[in-house]
């Protein structure tokens, strides 16, 4: 694609910029040889809470979705969910490892205004944000919460260009979820979707402005 004109830069932060599934070796030190499938059952009902809450307009903090995801995910691979393994697995969320290329990548934009916009709570994103050392990189940690209603809602979008002072049309979206990325798009966002898995892309009628397999990439494709 062409070079495209962005003053800012706004990140999605679960799956993008921290990978959810490094909470697999605390779930395999609680569950042994159920790890990687609890993390994954564990993070799809997360997804799934925040899309069906939106719709039933009953939101509740990022925090308590995640637990409440956490539970069924016990109740399903018929463990107890005592206080200790909630405890261990919630703050396991607070020390999520960053992907290889995320510390490259931010660096190669650190002469773009950069902010993440989640649907994390502020006590969550605060903390995963500190414990990467990336406190400083960032303008604006941006929760959906301040909206009280979950991605992709147009709403929680145009939480950015209000608070970054800049034009929809000039924020690179980044997101490693088609979903976010076609929404972002959808609201007005040049959006870069961040494939790192290879999957197929959603049908939804709306495409990302670029399909690509790391952070790194975004620095080529962009004009400041």
């Amino acid at each position: 694609m062409n070079k495209t004109k962005i003053k800012a830069f706004v990140f999605d932060a679960y799956g993008t910029l921290f990978d959810v599934h490094s909470v697999v070796s605390e779930c395999a030190n609680l569950f042994p040889g159920q790890g990687e499938a609890f993390s994954r059952l564990w993070r799809t009902k997360q997804l799934e809470y925040t899309w069906l809450r939106s719709l039933m307009g009953k939101y509740v903090s990022f925090q308590q979705v995640t637990e409440e995801a956490l539970k069924f995910t016990c109740r399903s691979f018929n463990i107890p969910c005592d206080p200790e393994i909630r405890h261990r697995l919630m703050n396991a969320y607070l020390h999520l490892d960053t992907y290889p290329d995320v510390t490259p990548a931010l660096k190669a934009l650190s002469g773009i205004p950069l902010a993440i916009l989640s649907n994390g709570s502020p006590g969550m994103l605060d903390a995963v944000v500190a414990n990467a050392d990336l406190a400083s990189t960032f303008r604006h940690v941006i929760s959906v919460d301040e909206v009280k209603i979950f991605k992709p809602d147009p709403r929680v979008y145009d939480l950015a260009p209000r608070k970054l002072g800049v034009d929809k049309s000039e924020i690179g979206f980044v997101s490693s979820n088609c979903w976010d990325a076609v929404g972002a798009k959808a609201f007005g966002f040049s959006t870069f979707w961040i494939n790192r898995a290879g999957a197929a892309m959603d049908e939804m009628g709306i495409a990302p402005n670029a399909v690509l397999g790391k952070l790194t990439e975004l620095k080529d494709l962009v004009t400041g």
